[in-house]
């Protein structure tokens, strides 16, 4: 499942960037660009603490594939 990226733009010309199915992922950059590679990193941090955490992570079956 690819995750959405929401992004537009403040008042002070800053880009905000932000993943609605990970509440609290969200990440600024200087230009569009810059903020959605900021909060795909932020997003793949949260990601992997939660898996080494044991915690719930929203569905991967498009990420990985286990070969028996």
């Amino acid at each position: 499942m690819p995750f959405t990226i929401d992004i537009e733009q403040e008042d002070d010309g800053r880009w905000l960037a932000e993943i609605p199915a990970l509440p609290g992922v969200l990440a600024y950059g200087a230009t569009r660009e810059e903020a959605i590679l900021h909060v795909q990193t932020l997003a793949l941090r949260i990601l992997a603490d939660r898996l080494e955490h044991g915690e719930p992570v929203p569905a991967m079956g498009d990420v990985f594939a286990v070969v028996a």
